[in-house]
């Protein structure tokens, strides 16, 4: 009895650290572009988007952050901010479960989206896993190439939204472009700023990034500048989406404050990427209610 207690303790030790590493705090960043982009480029309450929602929602996170918390262990283990809602250091025993349970996780779905897909989304697609998986493992690490850290990030985020439209067979018209352009500069930015905080660690383990290369001030600044432009093109957008170019402003306000921070004291970042996190829901939040204002022709 005592045995079978004990072992099921232990399963649901590495069921836990297996989900956490997926950050559920993050589930909906990836989830909800697709949904969204998918609505909005004609498609319907269908199996495509069920199956897309749960993609994007659970086994997709734990592709890109579980895959990454394997093979950045050596880095983690220095970081003090890890351990919490912002990432698990991931035991070693459980690394192979992890890479197992993310190939598990993610086949059936990804096989079941290319068969309800097109040739163009599946090529979408394609490049979307990619990125994700390019960005953590060996040899490729494009987390570690200064630069194509924060654009294959945040190909993690717009391209859901792409494949959404894709999926849906609606065309890449300028204003569509415009949008995912603007979401991509804002990914751009995001991860630019939430990997400030970790110059010291970074270096500590060896690891190379935009922030290792530029310093904290010059990495906050990309961010900002990448936020900026992020906004101008949401001006372009047709009225009411239009108004989106304001929800660039909080995250400014955000950044701002560490726009000369030094390296040394680059953790202090650490308040404004807690900030950021929260920011992502109200920023959510406002989004779909533009989205409904849209929709009932305001």
């Amino acid at each position: 009895m005592t045995a079978t207690v004990g072992s099921g303790r232990e399963r649901q030790r590495v069921l836990g650290q297996v989900v956490a590493s997926s950050r559920p705090l993050s589930w909906v960043n990836t989830a909800y572009p697709f949904g969204a982009a998918y609505l909005l480029a004609g498609g319907g309450v269908d199996l495509t988007l069920v199956l897309g929602v749960l993609y994007f929602l659970v086994p997709y996170n734990l592709l890109m952050y579980g895959v990454n918390d394997v093979f950045d262990y050596e880095s983690d283990v220095r970081n003090p901010r890890k351990g919490g809602v912002e990432g698990v250091v991931l035991d070693r025993a459980v690394h192979r479960t992890t890479i197992v349970a993310a190939a598990v996780t993610n086949l059936p779905f990804l096989v079941a989206l290319v068969v309800l897909g097109s040739p163009a989304s599946s090529a979408v697609l394609a490049v979307v896993v990619f990125a994700v998986v390019a960005y953590s493992v060996p040899v490729l690490r494009f987390k570690e190439r200064p630069f194509l850290d924060s654009l294959t990030s945040s190909t993690h985020f717009a391209g859901p939204a792409c494949f959404g439209v894709a999926v849906a067979g609606a065309s890449f018209s300028t204003t569509v472009v415009a949008a995912l352009l603007a979401f991509f500069l804002w990914g751009i930015g995001s991860h630019a700023f939430g990997a400030v905080q970790d110059i010291v660690a970074d270096r500590a383990g060896g690891i190379a990034s935009t922030a290792t290369w530029l310093g904290a001030a010059g990495t906050v600044r990309v961010a900002l500048g990448a936020y900026v432009v992020s906004g101008l093109l949401l001006l372009t957008l047709p009225w009411p989406y239009t108004l989106a170019a304001v929800l660039v402003v909080p995250y400014l306000v955000n950044a701002a404050p560490y726009h000369a921070l030094s390296d040394v004291d680059c953790e202090r970042a650490n308040a404004g990427w807690r900030r950021f996190l929260w920011l992502n829901y109200l920023t959510g939040f406002l989004v779909t209610q533009l989205l409904i204002l849209a929709a009932i022709g305001w």
